[in-house]
Formats: structure tokens, C-alpha cells, sequence
């Protein structure tokens, strides 16, 4: 599973962009209503079933807001947990509290789609072998926080970014020359660059599956292939390679895919079509200066 730390100077920076764009020259409504000394309790409640995923987070984000807010966890991320369920605690000055709700709920809200959206179809598929991995296709500026909702949802990550392993797509197969060309001349940089990388080619038909595996590729993508044309381009690789399906499998075709024997199936729908889970922020006053 992704492991990310919450502290370190990347999210602390994100953190403090987020806030300078909503809170600007200040959180007006609060500031106008609420008493500076006023201290209030929150409660995050989920208000549907799913895997909760932002909660770690959302600790280090209230104490970047205000570091004398309390924060008590009563669940952990990458539980499932029913409608009603409290997720934490909250105590401590109430406008600091408004300051960081939107804000916070945004990102747990997102994260627990992804995460829930992510189990559901692991679910769907566990008991066929195969291995579901998640895209590139992240919002911009949450790629590391989404792609660990998926990791906690029961998923893998196929790669963080362009640096961490090579795929060969379309576009450099046809800009390089096709897929031998393609491969001898990555093989070469890597090898010049000392890096140690593996190699994945995306094929569009048969004839490139079958040319992918004269050059003995770590991993063969099986590009917006039918599920029939998936199970014959697994027949003809016969485990000599890793076998990823992908390019628009859906929930209704998933499992079908999944049955054809391919190894890994990628599903860009983890993470850039989600519906955010439902979780509310409720705030009361506990003491305000008299």
C-alpha cells in the first residue's frame, strides 16, 4: 500500500495554498457572528455507507489551521463503515473550526469516493485472480492523495507518474517508428541512464501483441480489445509476459474482462469518475467569553 506522510513539506504547502484560495483576506461570515474566544465540539459523521479514506489527513490539516484544536480519530482510513457512524472529534475555537470544515470535507468527501468506488469493484472481481489497477488520470494536485484512497480501497497503483515506469503507448509507438523501434531505442536510454525500469507496450491488434513479445516487454497493455479478442491475445502471450486489459471497461464488463485471464485490468474510472461519499461537519458551542 502507498505510504505517505501528511507532515512533510509537499502537503503542508498544498495545505497552505488551499486555505490562501478559500479563506483569502478572510473568513468574513465567522468572523462577523462568532465570538473570538468562542469554543465549539464538531462531529464527522458519514451520512452513507463506504470506506472512509482523508481521515490522517485531516488531522494534520485542522492543527495547520489552529494547532490547539483537538482531534480525536474513532475510526481509522480503510474501514467500511455504515451510515451514522461518527468518524471523529473535534474540539477548539469555533471559528477555526468553520475555517477549515469546507475545506477538509472536500478532500475526505473525494478521497472516501475513491476508496469506496475502488473496493465495490474489487469486490466485484476478487474471487477471479485479477489485479486492478488504477491511471494517470488524477486530478491535478491530488495524484498522490487519490491514488492512496485507491490503495486503501483494495487496488494497486500501476505507476505514480511518467518517471517510475515506462509505457509505451500509441503515440510512441508511432512517433518512435512501431514497437520495435520503439523498445530498442527506450532500451538503450535506460541502459545509457543507468536506470532500471520496466517496460510496458500498449497494443492496438494481434500482430502487435505477437511483435511486443519478440521483444520479450515486461508487461503487454491490450488496448480497447473485446473481451473475445482479450481471451485470444492471452492465449498467445501464455504467460510469457504480464498481461494488463484496459480502455473503457466499466462496471458491466469488468468482471467479463476479468474472466478472460488476463493478469491486471486498469480502470481510469477510480479515480476521474467518482461520486464524493457523504459526510457532514457539525459544530456546537461548548463555551464563549461572557
Amino acid at each position: 500500500m502507498l505510504k505517505l506522510s501528511f507532515t512533510s513539506l509537499e502537503f503542508i504547502q498544498s495545505m497552505d495554498l488551499w486555505l490562501a484560495e478559500d479563506v483569502g483576506a478572510g473568513d468574513f461570515s465567522s468572523l462577523g457572528s462568532i465570538g473570538a474566544d468562542a469554543i465549539g465540539t464538531s462531529q464527522l459523521i458519514l451520512k452513507e455507507n463506504g470506506v472512509i479514506a482523508g481521515l490522517e489527513w485531516a488531522e494534520v490539516f485542522l492543527n495547520r489551521v489552529d494547532s490547539n484544536i483537538q482531534f480525536d480519530l474513532l475510526s481509522r482510513d480503510g474501514d467500511f463503515l455504515e451510515k451514522g457512524s461518527i468518524l471523529a472529534t473535534a474540539e477548539g475555537n469555533i471559528r477555526s473550526l468553520l475555517k477549515a470544515e469546507r475545506l477538509m470535507l472536500n478532500v475526505l468527501q473525494r478521497l472516501s469516493g475513491v476508496a469506496t468506488q475502488t473496493r465495490n469493484l474489487v469486490e466485484f472481481v476478487k474471487d477471479t485472480g485479477v489485479t486492478l489497477l488504477d491511471t494517470r488520470k488524477t486530478t491535478p494536485g491530488l495524484r498522490m492523495l487519490e491514488k492512496w484512497a485507491v490503495s486503501l480501497g483494495g487496488a494497486q497503483n500501476h505507476r505514480i507518474g511518467l518517471y517510475d515506469m515506462v509505457m509505451l503507448k500509441d503515440n510512441h509507438v508511432d512517433s518512435a517508428g512501431g514497437i520495435t523501434a520503439a523498445v530498442e531505442k527506450t532500451r538503450k536510454f535506460l541502459s545509457e541512464q543507468k536506470l532500471d525500469l520496466k517496460i510496458e507496450v500498449e497494443t492496438r491488434n494481434l500482430d502487435e501483441v505477437n511483435e511486443a513479445l519478440v521483444n520479450k516487454v515486461d508487461r503487454i497493455m491490450f488496448d480497447n480489445f473485446s473481451i473475445d479478442l482479450c481471451k485470444e491475445a492471452v492465449k498467445l502471450v501464455d504467460k510469457r509476459s504480464e498481461t494488463e486489459a484496459s480502455g473503457g471497461i466499466t462496471r458491466d464488463s469488468i468482471r467479463d474482462y476479468a474472466l478472460t485471464g488476463v493478469q491486471f485490468i486498469s480502470v481510469g474510472a477510480l479515480t476521474h469518475t467518482v461520486k464524493s461519499l457523504d459526510i457532514s461537519f457539525k459544530t456546537k458551542i461548548k463555551a464563549r467569553n461572557l
